[in-house]
C-alpha cells in the first residue's frame, strides 16, 4: 500500500479500503451508541463540501470549528480539507474574547458551532470580527437570525454536488506543502500563535507513528481529549482512520469512566492528569480499605515491579515470580484493567511529562503504557516509547524520519517533514524558532541515555533562578509531591525570589480519610487548609516526598490552596497544563505574605 502524502489520501484511502464495514465511528444519540460507516460518513463530508464551494469560499480561506468531539467535527474537518479551506479548530471552553481573538487574528470566514451555548458565544463577539460571514451550527435546536443549522447546510450540499463532480480528484491535487490547519497554541507565555501546518506535516506524522505501533483494523479507540489538540487529532483521528482502527466519540470527559466499560477500548491516548486520576482513584481505594486488602495492594504492587524490572531489562522472568505475579494479577490488577475496559492494548500519554512512579505502576499492572513528547509546531510527535522498545522516564527514540539533536544549552531540537511552516503573520517568531538549517527549536531542556532514549528534564522558558543565581527546574519537582497521594496538584514558584516555594492543592478525599483515621473533625476545604493539624501533616507530607532534594531547590514555604486550578480561571490550558503565570498572578497576595515571612 502506497503512503498517504495528504490528509486527503487518507480519507479517500479508508473510504475504498474499509468501504464494506459497518462501522469506522460510533457515538452516542439518545444514550444509545450508534454506528456511523465510513460510507456515510464520506457522503456527508461530500455533502458539506459543496456547500462550502457554493457559500463562494477559495482555497486558502478560514474556516473555524467550535465543538466538542463528535462526527460532526470530523465530518467539516475532512469537507474543509476537500475543499483545499484551511480549518482553524478552537476549543469549546474558551471565553468569548480569546475566540475573538483567534477568528479575529485567523480572518476566518465561516464557522461551525456545536450548540446553542456556543452559538450564544460566537454571536456576543461577531460584530468584532468583520471577516465573519457565516455561522453553522450541528444541534437542530439552536437558533438565531442568519444562522443556518448543519443537517440545512447538509441538504443544500446534498442538492449542489452535481456542480462539483470532480470533486475528489480536485482534493486529490493539494500537495503536502499546502496548509491544511491553524492551530493556535494554548498561550502559557503569552498570545496564542496561529502554528501553520501543512497536510504533509501531519501525514508524515501519521505514517511515521504508525510504522511502530501496532495499530490496525481490529482495533478501536475512545476519543475523549479536544480534536482541537493536534495530539488528539494526529493519534486519535487520522492514524485512527488510516489504520481502519474504529473511533469511538465520549460524550464528555466526565463520562470517560462509564464509558470505557461501555466501548471496551483497546487504544486509549490521553494526556498525564487524566492516568494521575485513575493512579489516585486506586491508591485511594487501597488505603481505604481493611489492612488485608492494604497489605494485598502493597504485595501485589511489589511483585508487579519486580517482573517489570526483569522484563524491562529483558531477563527472564524467574517461575516463582511469575506465579506470584499471576496470583496478584488475579486478586489486584485485571480489576484495574476492567475498569479500563478490558480490552486495553496501549495507553499513549502525550501533552505533559509523566510522573515515572504512574507510568511503572501502570507497566507493572500489564497496562502497557507509552509516553511520547512533541508539540503543535511539530505534528505533534517527535519521540516516543514504543510496545517493542520501552524505557519508563523517558519519552523513547525519535520517529522515523525524525531528526532530535541536544543544543550546547540542553535544547531539544528537531528537523523534518513534521515541523511546521511557521506562525500565521508573524514572521519574526517564525525566524526565532527555525533556523535556516530547518531546526526547530522546542524550549525543551533534555538529554539522550546510552541507549538513544530521550529524557526530557523541563521547560526552558519554566526554568527558575533565584535570587541566589541558581537555576531550579520546577517539573521533576512538583512530580515528587504529585505522586504522593495527599497532593492533587502542585506549582513551584520563586523566579528571581530569594528561594521557592510550593503552591499545593491537596487531595481532599485521601485527606478525609486521614481525618477520620486520626479521629479529626473535617470541614470544608477552605477552612481545613487553615487549621493546624492539617498543616503540619501535609507539610511533614511533602517535606518527606521532597527529602533527596538539594537545598537550594527545596521549596522553603508551603502555601495550601483549597481549591485545584480549573480551566476556567485561567489557571490551565485546555490541555490540563498549568499556566504558571496565571496561577501566580491570582495567588500574588498570599504569595507575597509567604516571602514577608523569614524562613526557617
Amino acid at each position: 500500500m502506497t503512503p498517504p502524502a495528504t490528509l486527503n489520501d487518507i480519507l479517500f484511502g479508508a473510504a475504498t479500503r474499509y468501504a464494506g464495514r459497518p462501522a469506522a465511528f460510533r457515538h452516542k444519540v439518545d444514550g444509545q451508541w450508534t454506528d456511523v460507516s465510513i460510507s456515510a460518513f464520506s457522503t456527508r463530508v461530500q455533502h458539506t463540501h459543496a456547500a462550502l464551494r457554493d457559500l463562494g469560499l477559495v482555497p486558502g480561506d478560514r474556516v473555524a470549528i467550535l465543538s466538542e468531539n463528535r462526527p460532526e467535527w470530523a465530518i467539516v474537518d475532512f469537507a474543509c480539507l476537500t475543499a483545499r479551506l484551511v480549518d482553524v479548530p478552537i476549543y469549546p471552553t474558551l471565553t468569548p474574547s480569546q475566540t475573538a481573538y483567534i477568528l479575529h487574528d485567523a480572518g476566518v470566514r465561516a464557522i461551525f458551532v456545536s450548540s446553542a451555548e456556543h452559538l450564544a458565544k460566537v454571536e456576543s463577539v461577531r460584530e468584532s470580527v468583520p471577516t465573519l460571514q457565516h455561522v453553522i451550527v450541528f444541534d437542530a435546536t439552536a437558533h438565531a437570525p442568519g444562522v443556518t443549522t448543519l443537517a440545512a447546510f447538509e441538504a443544500s450540499g446534498a442538492a449542489a454536488v452535481d456542480r462539483y463532480p470532480t470533486w475528489q480528484r480536485e482534493a486529490e491535487q493539494v500537495k503536502p506543502d499546502d496548509l491544511a490547519t491553524l492551530i493556535y497554541t494554548s498561550g502559557t507565555t503569552g498570545e496564542p500563535k496561529g502554528v501553520m501546518l501543512s497536510h504533509g506535516n501531519i501525514t508524515s506524522n501519521v505514517v511515521a507513528a504508525l510504522a511502530v505501533f501496532p495499530i490496525g483494523p481490529t482495533d478501536s479507540c475512545l476519543s475523549f481529549l479536544p480534536l482541537c489538540h493536534i495530539f488528539e487529532r494526529m493519534v486519535g483521528h487520522y492514524s485512527m482512520l488510516q489504520a481502519g482502527a474504529m473511533i469511538q466519540y465520549a460524550s464528555s470527559i466526565d463520562a470517560v469512566a462509564q464509558e470505557l466499560t461501555e466501548t471496551h477500548p483497546t487504544i486509549l491516548a490521553s494526556v498525564p492528569r487524566i492516568y494521575e486520576k485513575v493512579y489516585a482513584a486506586v491508591l485511594g481505594k487501597a488505603h481505604a480499605g481493611s489492612a488485608i486488602s492494604r497489605a494485598l495492594f502493597h504485595w501485589a504492587r511489589r511483585v508487579g515491579e519486580t517482573r517489570l524490572d526483569r522484563r524491562l531489562a529483558h531477563r527472564p522472568v524467574p517461575a516463582g515470580t511469575a506465579l506470584a505475579f499471576a496470583i496478584a494479577d488475579r486478586l489486584v490488577f485485571a480489576k484495574l484493567r476492567r475498569r479500563m475496559g478490558g480490552r486495553i492494548r496501549m495507553l499513549i500519554s502525550g501533552g505533559a511529562p509523566l510522573q515515572l512512579e504512574i507510568c511503572r505502576f501502570f507497566l507493572s499492572a500489564d497496562l502497557t503504557l507509552l509516553e511520547g513528547y512533541g508539540l503543535t509546531e511539530t505534528s505533534p510527535v517527535i519521540t516516543a516509547n514504543t510496545p517493542d522498545r520501552v524505557r519508563p522516564g523517558t519519552v523513547g527514540h525519535p520517529l522515523p524520519g525524525v531528526e532530535v539533536r541536544i543544543a550546547a544549552d540542553g535544547e531539544i531540537l528537531t528537523r523534518g517533514p513534521h515541523v511546521m511552516l511557521g506562525y500565521f503573520n508573524l514572521p519574526e517568531a517564525t525566524a526565532g524558532a527555525i533556523d535556516q538549517d530547518g531546526w526547530f527549536a522546542t524550549g525543551d531542556i533534555g538529554e539522550f541515555d546510552g541507549d538513544g532514549f530521550l529524557r526530557i528534564t523541563d521547560r526552558k522558558k519554566d526554568l527558575i533562578k533565584t535570587a541566589g543565581g541558581k537555576y531550579v527546574a520546577p517539573q521533576p519537582i512538583e512530580a515528587m509531591l504529585k505522586s504522593n497521594r495527599y497532593f492533587a496538584n502542585a506549582v513551584l514558584l520563586g523566579d528571581r525570589r530569594k528561594y521557592p516555594i510550593m503552591l499545593l492543592v491537596p487531595d481532599f478525599g485521601a485527606l478525609g480519610q486521614w481525618l477520620a483515621s486520626q479521629q479529626l473533625p473535617t470541614a470544608e476545604p477552605a477552612a481545613l487548609v487553615k487549621m493546624p493539624a492539617v498543616r503540619d501533616k501535609l507539610e511533614r507530607e511533602a517535606r518527606r516526598s521532597l527529602r533527596d532534594l538539594a537545598q537550594f531547590e527545596t521549596p522553603k514555604r508551603f502555601l495550601l490552596l483549597p481549591s485545584d486550578f480549573t480551566i476556567a480561571s485561567g489557571e490551565l490550558t485546555p490541555t490540563l497544563k498549568v499556566k504558571r503565570k496565571a496561577v501566580e498572578e491570582h495567588y500574588r497576595d498570599q504569595i507575597d505574605a509567604v516571602y514577608a515571612e523569614t524562613p526557617s
